[in-house]
């Protein structure tokens, strides 16, 4: 299966004119978000649901579906509160109320200073700061602020204990992470009664609900004689 790779900080911009797409796209990156570009609105679903971005900048008139209709798209169907910033030429009062009410968070008018809308972005994430909090590998999404974790948008029930472990895994893709280390994190200040067999138990059921969701792929790798491994690819 395709890497499912996605940064905490991914914003999809989605606008037709390829100059105003590249120019927000530089400033976005030289303030250390990962930047997705789409051109039209269909092409905008598809990314949206293959990236699960924090944010969303869109401009209002789009080739094949509209801002409005993709915003609708992104509050109704998807039901994502994910914040979204429109980008329109327009000034009409009117326009801006029903977008407002249709579940954009703000409204750039053009043409706009690409810094503004920087420092616009980084304002309404500090509103919503748990929108890019999440960290996701090959379909599977933690989201730590809300305690909750989701194989292709169905949700996974883990205790405090598992959910920590997974939480600790998928901060160290790709990595080995001893038993020790691994005890560390889920018993911070407990007493060293606590032996490496209890990490075993907890990685086994761990395994156990994953598969649940998914049997076709080993998310976490036995490293023997060293610890553990979660394959985020």
């Amino acid at each position: 299966m395709e890497q499912n790779k996605l940064g905490h900080n991914s914003i999809l911009v989605v606008e037709d004119d390829e100059k105003i797409r590249r120019l927000i796209r530089i400033y976005l990156q030289n303030a250390g978000f990962e930047v997705w570009e789409a051109g039209d609105g269909e092409e905008a679903q598809r990314l949206f649901n293959r990236v699960e971005p924090c944010f969303v900048i869109m401009d209002l008139m789009l080739p094949k579906q509209s801002g409005e209709a993709l915003c609708q798209w992104i509050r109704g169907e998807k039901r994502s509160d994910v914040p979204i910033i429109m980008l329109t030429a327009k000034v009409d009062e009117q326009q801006r109320i029903y977008g407002l009410q249709l579940g954009a968070d703000d409204y750039v008018t053009k043409p706009f200073s690409p810094k503004e809308l920087v420092v616009r972005v980084e304002t309404v994430l500090r509103r919503t700061p748990h929108q890019c909090s999440k960290i996701s590998y090959r379909e599977l999404t933690l989201r730590p602020n809300r305690g909750e974790v989701t194989y292709r948008g169905e949700a996974i029930e883990l205790t405090q204990h598992e959910f920590r472990l997974l939480h600790f895994f998928m901060k160290h893709p790709n990595q080995i992470v001893t038993r020790e280390q691994i005890l560390e994190e889920l018993y911070p200040n407990d007493e060293r009664s606590v032996i490496d067999r209890t990490v075993d138990v907890h990685v086994s059921k761990l395994r156990d609900k994953l598969k649940r969701v998914n049997e076709d792929e080993k998310l976490i790798d036995t490293v023997r004689g060293m610890g553990y491994r979660f394959a985020a690819y």
